[in-house]
């Protein structure tokens, strides 16, 4: 991993250049607080943007992107936007048509990544259908999954045509996915991480705020270091701009072999949301 700064990128298995760091606005409200957030993010110096159609919040996101472009003089092409089909639209004409209308309320011509939210069984083979579709009329840039176990991924793989470019899951050190993420570095699919601060609940830590003090950071920016340390892309969400831009201050220190060692053995296997083999929406 070679992030130097928020522009960084890693370069996913069909050449398409994804940034290292990004903006998550899961629970983040639709309207003023939403493109407060996307527009602060971008101001400083974020490219990647990350929403869901279930998030409820993509017209404001769309707004926001629009208004950041023009105020800080960037071309679309420098932003990379991510959105999620949801569980009610898993099939192969409703997932295009879910497509259409993220694009229609995002206001754009394209998405960057678009991926299938929850694994629903028996419908998500069909949705990975039409992103394949979608990817090869150009339509959109990277398709990939989210919430996706190792089970999921190879059943995905058993009639694919396209490989998924991207794993977005919840991780952070509770929950490190040590299994999931050697799977994917082994199939080239990138891992990517939501929740990366576990909603907050990491950040009194007494290992993490250990190591956060040795290198005068923040214990967040200490997790979201862990992460791009292992190669892994992480959208921290915050709607303040102070924190939206403490959380990208990770780019001036390296954690040691021996404090990433002590990071990975605080996993519980412990989950802030649900598990993907055991849901019901």
């Amino acid at each position: 991993m070679t992030a130097s700064d928020l522009k960084s990128t890693t370069t996913l298995h069909n050449g398409i250049q994804m940034p290292w760091f990004g903006l998550g606005v899961f629970k983040v409200e639709e309207g003023s607080e939403v493109i407060s957030s996307v527009k602060a993010a971008i101001r400083n110096g974020y490219r990647s943007i990350d929403t869901a159609a279930v998030y409820a919040n993509e017209t404001g996101v769309g707004q926001a992107i629009a208004e950041a472009l023009q105020e800080n003089g960037l071309a679309r092409e420098e932003l990379f936007v991510t959105s999620k089909v949801w569980n009610a639209d898993l099939g192969y004409e409703s997932t295009i048509a879910a497509y259409e209308a993220s694009l229609a309320k995002l206001g754009l011509d394209y998405l960057d990544l678009y991926l299938i939210h929850w694994p629903v069984k028996g419908k998500y083979k069909e949705a990975w259908r039409a992103l394949e579709t979608l990817y090869k009329e150009g339509r959109v840039k990277a398709i990939g999954v989210s919430n996706f176990h190792i089970h999921h991924l190879e059943d995905v793989l058993k009639d694919a045509e396209i490989k998924p470019m991207v794993n977005q899951v919840e991780l952070h050190p509770l929950l490190s996915q040590q299994e999931l993420l050697s799977y994917c570095k082994e199939q080239n699919i990138q891992l990517e991480a939501w929740s990366p601060l576990m909603q907050g609940q990491l950040l009194d830590h007494p290992v993490l705020g250990e190591i956060a003090s040795t290198h005068g950071k923040s214990v967040a920016q200490v997790i979201l270091r862990w992460d791009l340390q292992h190669g892994i892309v992480t959208i921290p969400k915050s709607i303040k701009e102070h924190r939206i831009v403490e959380n990208a201050n990770v780019f001036d220190f390296t954690l040691t072999n021996e404090e990433m060692a002590r990071i990975d053995a605080l996993n519980e296997n412990r989950r802030v949301g649900p598990d993907p083999d055991n849901f019901d929406f």
